[in-house]
């Protein structure tokens, strides 16, 4: 699963674990001291626990590095850092460009000591994608459709790890449910990254238009019961994720976070 470190708690994770799920990564850019995840490894017993990503334009390098050894050396390999350029729109950074800005974290984080098979990549264009491959353990591309897993795993070869981040809603009203997800793609739509890369998996400028036309808001955020979900998550293992990260933007009205992992659990027969 893939959920906002707002949104989880020890408590949350323990279902999760109890469910079955193996891994969860936290999102909305963990701060440097990673307490979040700290806090879910220390309320679970096997679930790993990644970031999603630690954002390297707000998070200072030494101090997640310091903060990264201290998980690994509590909790082994439990624990994987995954970070990204983020959003420069929104921290405003204009020294470097994203790609010399990575590449230059990522060699403080291997000087401190960080291993390399315990860091992944927000790898969405080959360039990064590409670094991904050659200097960490692979890749955790966000907003993506089985099209671009494909061609991430052509890109990383059969070594890397790939883990696709998917929007899921599990609403059968087809209405409804593309409503609420075009309003989880508003920001998305505004940043350069994003945008870029559906338009490399062949949507238009129209598609990005007004909010998203249908057939993108259909690829990006699967819908549907249980059952749709499980058929698109099968699309991305079979394009050669290694494991898919289900955020679960909203149920049927009414229907609770955890209800809805259970649902998804139990089509996925992961008890």
């Amino acid at each position: 699963m893939w959920r906002r470190g707002l949104d989880l708690d020890g408590a949350l994770a323990g279902t999760l674990e109890r469910l079955g799920y193996g891994a969860v990564w936290v999102g909305g850019s963990p701060d440097a001291s990673l307490a979040k995840p700290e806090e879910l490894l220390a309320a679970t017993g096997s679930l790993v626990v990644g970031t999603g990503i630690v954002n390297i334009w707000t998070a200072a390098v030494d101090d997640v590095a310091m903060s990264t050894r201290r998980l690994l050396d509590t909790y082994g390999d439990r624990f994987v850092l995954g970070v990204g350029s983020g959003h420069r729109e929104a921290s405003g950074a204009k020294a470097a460009t994203p790609y010399q800005a990575l590449a230059e974290y990522l060699d403080t984080l291997v000087a401190d000591g960080v291993p390399r098979e315990n860091l992944v990549l927000a790898a969405l264009g080959p360039r990064v994608l590409g670094l991904a491959r050659d200097r960490t353990a692979g890749a955790h591309p966000y907003l993506v459709t089985p099209e671009h897993t494909r061609e991430a795993r052509e890109t990383l070869g059969d070594g890397a790890v790939l883990v696709p981040e998917q929007h899921v809603l599990l609403d059968t009203d087809v209405a409804r449910a593309r409503s609420v997800a075009r309003a989880s793609l508003t920001n998305y739509l505004r940043m350069a990254n994003y945008r870029n890369s559906w338009l490399r998996l062949g949507f238009t400028e129209e598609d990005l238009a007004g909010g998203g036309s249908d057939r993108f808001v259909d690829a990006v955020v699967v819908h549907g019961s249980p059952a749709a979900v499980a058929a698109r998550l099968a699309e991305h293992l079979d394009a050669g994720a290694d494991q898919v990260a289900v955020q679960l933007v909203a149920g049927e009205p009414g229907e609770s976070a955890e209800d809805g992992f259970a649902r998804l659990a139990a089509e996925l027969g992961l008890a």
